[in-house]
């Protein structure tokens, strides 16, 4: 996982919570599990590999057109083996200069969405032939055909509207029946969408803000959540000392197999 902020990534062992901090050049908004055992972390506006045993970095790949003021966020491979990250504006007056990005094994990254102010909650349907998205200052989730052997993607389509009382929607996770769980930031909650668009339910989450659900363990039945502390006020911060912690839950779903970056 990433601290944003703090620059740094984490590797974190469940079996005894031991925890060791990498440091990156410069914030990271989210990183990618490479076949080689490499990791690929995105940065402000490049992708580096990361040694995770040396805490050696090496360039990778560049995103040429992205404006200064905007900066990489949540990112995943998919399930043609591609790196796909999304940026968002980091100004405080956000305005939809974000992008979706495709990086490929060789390094070349290409342009496959424009216009949004948070890019987020990327994810795939267990057969590899739908993407989601979302776009959390706009609290928008989409989805789209997707060709998993090329890349393509169809049309996208509006799947739902979510707001700050049922939750912006953050980072994502897709489980085995299909259904996408999303990180409603603003609300405290975990929800669990249908294709349709329906909130099939919602999970309470211990703190206000989580930020990213992840399925794990040998079967995927193990939940991890990370949350948000940058921002919140000290009475928030007092009510809620694990704010910015990392969550886990067990026996409430099973996750979807996730791909490697196809190095």
């Amino acid at each position: 996982m990433v601290d944003i902020l703090a620059r740094d990534v984490i590797r974190f062992d469940p079996t005894d919570g031991a925890m060791r901090r990498i440091p990156v050049p410069e914030v990271c908004g989210s990183l990618a599990l490479c076949r080689s055992g490499t990791l690929l972390v995105a940065q402000r506006a490049s992708v580096v590999r990361l040694d995770p045993e040396t805490g050696a970095i090496a360039a990778f790949a560049t995103m040429p057109e992205e404006p200064a003021h905007n900066r990489l966020n949540d990112g995943k491979v998919g399930p043609d083996g591609c790196y796909w990250v999304g940026s968002m504006d980091d100004r405080s007056e956000k305005g939809p200069t974000g992008i979706l990005w495709r990086v490929r094994p060789d390094g070349v990254v290409e342009r496959r969405r424009d216009g949004l102010v948070v890019s987020n909650g990327l994810a795939w349907s267990p057969d590899g032939r739908r993407i989601w998205h979302s776009d959390s200052r706009r609290a928008v989730l989409d989805i789209a055909d997707f060709d998993p052997a090329t890349g393509a993607i169809g049309e996208w389509r509006r799947v739902i509207q979510l707001d700050e009382a049922t939750g912006r929607p953050d980072g994502a996770a897709m489980d085995a029946e299909g259904h996408y769980w999303s990180a409603g930031v603003s609300a405290g909650r975990i929800n669990v969408i249908s294709a349709e668009g329906v909130i099939l339910r919602h999970l309470p989450f211990p703190v206000p803000a989580p930020t990213m659900p992840c399925f794990a363990g040998p079967d995927l039945r193990t939940l991890f959540v990370t949350s948000l502390r940058a921002g919140k006020d000290e009475a928030t911060l007092a009510a809620h000392p694990g704010l910015g912690g990392l969550f886990r839950g067990e026996g409430l779903g099973q996750g979807a197999p996730v791909t490697d970056f196809a190095d």
